[in-house]
C-alpha cells in the first residue's frame, strides 16, 4: 500500500470531527480515571494498609506500587489482543469492549474486602482486577488515538489527536478531584474505613456515560474503506512484525518514543505527588490540590505542542523535550523540595545524617530488619531523611555534630527532632506554593512536548491495515514496563540509597536512551501519511 486509505475518503464535516474528538476524549478521560484512581489512593497509603498490611512502611508502599505495576505489565497483552480485534473487526467496537472491561474491573476493586477481613484472597482479587484494567487500557489508547487520527485531515492530525493525549491528564485530574471531594464529604475515619471505595464505584456511572457517547459514533473512515476494498489483514499480529520496515518502526516506537514520553509523564504527575506526600511531608490534601491544579493548567501544553507538530513535524518537539528533560529534571525537583518544606531542607543541610559501620544494610523487602542498624535505616527511609553511608568498624549514626549514643530508632528520632527535623505534615506558604506550581507547569511543558504529538506520529508511522496492532504493541510495552514500573523502581532506588532524589536517575537514564534512539529513528520532516517508500 503506497498511500493511506484516508486520502481516498471524504473528509468529515466539522460537526462530525467535534463529535469524534469529544466522545473519544471523554471516554479516554474516564478510562484513565479508572486506571489512576488506584495510584491516587496508593499515595495516600490506603491501598497499602488495606490490601498489603506490613510492619515495614517501605515494604507496604512497595507492594502497593507493585500492584500498580501489574496493571501496566498486562497492557502489552491487551494491546496484542485488542489490537488484533481492532484491525480485524473495527476501531469503534473494539474500544467499546475495552471501556466496558475497564469500568467493571475498577468497580470491582471498590467491592473487595480488606486483607484483615478475608486474608490473602484480598490482594489476589485486587491483582486480578488490576490485570483486567491493564488489558483494557492496552486496547483503549490505540483505539481512541487511531480513531481520531483517521478522521482528521493530515494538516490538523497533531492538533486533533493531542486532545486524546490531554485526556490522560484529564483522567489523572478527575481521580484527584474525586478523592478530594469524597474526603471533604466525610470525616477521616469514615474515608479510611470505607469512603475510599466510592471513587472506584463512581466508575460505573462514568462507564454508562462513555458507552452512551461512543455508541453514537460511526466506524473509522479508513477502516470502513479497507473493509469495502477487502484489504483487512488476515493476521494483524504476525503482519506487524513481517510487514516491510515494521520491525525498525516498532523498535523506534518502543524505545525512542513510548519509553521516553511515558517516564517523563509519570515522573511529572504520579511520582511528583508521591514525592510531595512522602519525603517532603506535605499535607495530603494540600499536595493533591497543588498537583491537581498544576496538572490542569499544564494540560493545555499537550494541545499546544500537538498543534505545533502539524507545522514543524513530529520529531522536533519530542527531541527538544527529551534534551530539556535531561537538563532540568533534577533542578525542578530540588526546587520543589525546597519550596514544599523549607525547614526540613534547612535541617538536612545544617545537620546532615551520616551512617557508618560495616554490614549496616537495609532491605526494603523485609517485613522487619534484622540488625539494629537496619532498623535505623528503615526509620530514616520511612521519614524520607537523606543519609550518607561511610565505612567504619562499629555501627553509628551522626546527626550533624551529634553522634547518637544508642543505635536504636527511638534515640535516632530524638536526635533528629533536636536538630530541627520536623516530620509533621506541612502546608507551604503562598509564595512556596507558586514555586511548586511553576515547577509542575515546567514538567507539564516537558511532558506536552514529548506526549502531545505522539498519537499523530504513531498513526503516521504504521500502515493502515495493521495500524491498531502495530502502534499499540510498542506503545504499551514502552508505557507498561518503562512507565508503569517507574513508581516502584524509583521508590526502591530511593529506599536503597537513602536519597529521596535518587529515584529520578531512572527517569533520566530512560530519557537518555529515548533521545539516542529518537534522533536515529523518528521520521524527520513535515507530517505525512504512511507510505511504504518513505520510511
Amino acid at each position: 500500500m503506497a498511500h493511506d486509505t484516508a486520502t481516498a475518503t471524504a473528509e468529515p464535516s466539522p460537526k462530525e470531527i467535534r463529535l469524534v474528538v469529544g466522545a473519544s476524549s471523554a471516554g479516554t478521560v474516564f478510562e484513565w480515571y479508572d486506571f489512576f484512581i488506584y495510584a491516587t489512593l496508593t499515595t495516600s497509603g490506603i491501598i497499602g494498609s488495606t490490601f498489603f498490611p506490613s510492619g515495614n512502611p517501605a515494604l507496604q508502599t512497595l507492594l502497593a506500587w507493585a500492584g500498580f505495576a501489574v496493571g501496566f505489565g498486562f497492557r502489552p497483552l491487551g494491546a496484542i489482543l485488542f489490537g488484533y480485534l481492532g484491525d480485524k473487526l473495527g476501531r469503534k467496537y473494539t474500544f467499546l469492549v475495552t471501556i466496558t472491561l475497564m469500568g467493571l474491573a475498577t468497580a470491582g476493586i471498590g467491592l473487595i474486602p480488606s486483607t484483615a477481613a478475608i486474608g490473602a484472597a484480598a490482594p489476589i482479587l485486587l491483582i486480578l482486577c488490576r490485570v483486567g484494567q491493564g488489558l483494557a487500557l492496552g486496547g483503549e489508547y490505540g483505539g481512541a488515538a487511531i480513531y481520531v487520527s483517521e478522521h482528521a485531515p493530515p494538516n490538523k492530525r497533531g492538533f486533533y489527536t493531542s486532545f486524546i493525549q490531554a485526556s490522560v491528564i484529564g483522567g489523572f485530574v478527575l481521580s484527584l478531584a474525586m478523592v478530594l471531594l469524597t474526603k471533604a464529604s466525610m470525616n477521616e475515619a469514615a474515608f479510611v474505613g470505607w469512603g475510599w471505595r466510592l471513587p472506584f464505584l463512581f466508575s460505573l456511572l462514568l462507564l454508562a456515560v462513555s458507552l452512551w457517547m461512543r455508541l453514537m459514533l460511526s466506524e473509522s473512515p479508513v477502516f470502513a474503506a479497507m473493509r469495502e476494498e477487502g484489504e483487512i489483514s488476515h493476521n494483524p499480529f504476525i503482519e506487524s512484525f513481517t510487514y516491510p520496515g515494521n520491525p525498525k518502526r516498532i523498535f523506534v516506537a518502543l524505545f525512542g518514543v513510548a519509553a521516553g514520553l511515558t517516564t517523563i509523564w509519570y515522573t511529572a504527575m504520579v511520582y511528583s505527588l508521591e514525592f510531595l506526600k512522602g519525603p517532603v511531608h506535605m499535607e495530603d490534601t494540600a499536595a493533591e490540590l497543588i498537583v491537581c491544579g498544576g496538572a490542569l493548567l499544564g494540560s493545555i501544553m499537550f494541545i499546544v505542542f500537538g498543534k505545533w507538530s502539524d507545522r514543524v513535524g513530529r520529531k522536533k518537539p519530542i527531541i527538544i523535550g527529551y534534551v530539556l528533560t535531561l537538563a532540568t529534571l533534577f533542578p525542578l525537583f530540588w526546587a520543589m523540595g525546597n519550596a514544599a518544606n523549607p525547614s526540613l531542607e534547612l535541617a538536612a543541610k545544617s545537620a546532615p545524617v551520616v551512617v557508618s559501620g560495616s554490614g549496616c544494610e537495609y532491605d526494603p523487602f523485609a517485613k522487619e530488619q534484622v540488625s539494629d542498624c537496619g532498623k535505623v535505616l528503615a526509620l530514616l527511609t520511612a521519614k524520607g531523611v537523606k543519609y550518607s553511608p561511610t565505612p567504619g568498624e562499629a555501627a553509628s549514626v551522626a546527626v550533624g555534630d551529634v553522634v547518637v549514643d544508642r543505635m536504636e530508632p527511638e534515640a535516632v528520632e530524638t536526635a533528629l527532632k533536636s536538630a530541627g527535623y520536623d516530620f509533621s505534615p506541612v502546608v507551604p506558604a503562598g509564595g512556596d506554593i507558586a514555586v511548586i506550581v511553576l515547577c509542575l507547569l515546567a514538567l507539564s511543558v516537558l511532558s506536552g512536548m514529548t506526549y502531545g504529538p505522539v498519537a499523530a506520529l504513531l498513526s503516521e508511522m504504521f500502515p493502515p491495515k495493521i495500524r491498531y496492532s502495530s502502534m499499540s504493541i510498542p506503545y504499551h510495552f514502552g508505557t507498561g514496563y518503562f512507565g508503569g514500573f517507574l513508581p516502584f523502581i524509583a521508590s526502591y532506588i530511593a529506599a536503597s540509597t537513602g536519597d529521596p532524589y535518587s529515584g529520578l536517575w531512572y527517569t533520566w537514564a530512560v530519557v537518555l536512551m529515548a533521545l539516542v534512539v529518537g534522533i536515529w529513528g523518528i521520521p524527520s520532516g513535515p507530517p505525512r501519511d504512511f507510505a511504504d517508500d518513505a520510511r
